[in-house]
């Protein structure tokens, strides 16, 4: 039980660490991105997701967070990210959410263990990325 507190402290220092170090192509008017709605209410809703976009995965850890109200820098270069997906993060600021990770099983570059993460609210997919389990030194969007 030990190990898995520590794994699922890992997993959140690693979202954490990439939230801060994550530098996406910038969008002048993020605000006039249009973002899709996607459901995310069952387990096999999230990994058809995944698979969608050609990632095989398995969930290892599920936690609640809250989505900031107002965005520092570094939560605002993830909203970027998102945006540059169409997914509607910045919507959403303010509310609880789940984060989702998974071990993605069909992607080892360089024999790097990848991860992906999904955060959801109200039964809809607004964030998602691929990031290697080292910290994040790679770093991919899921579409």
């Amino acid at each position: 039980m030990k190990k898995k507190k520590i794994l699922i402290l890992v997993l959140i220092a690693a979202a954490i660490y990439m939230a801060i170090f994550l530098v996406p192509e910038k969008d002048d008017h993020p605000e006039t991105v249009e973002t899709e709605n996607i459901s995310a209410s069952t387990v096999n809703e999230r990994i058809d997701y995944f698979a969608l976009h050609g990632w095989e995965v398995e969930e290892i850890a599920g936690r609640d967070i809250t989505i900031p109200s107002e965005f520092s820098e570094a939560y605002e270069e993830y909203a970027v990210f998102q945006d540059n997906q169409h997914l509607p993060l910045r919507k959403y600021a303010g509310k609880n959410a789940r984060l989702y990770v998974y071990e993605v099983r069909n992607f080892r570059p360089e024999n790097k263990k990848m991860l992906a993460e999904l955060l959801v609210c109200d039964n809809t997919i607004i964030a998602s990325m691929v990031y290697s389990e080292d910290g994040g030194s790679i770093k991919l969007s899921v579409s």
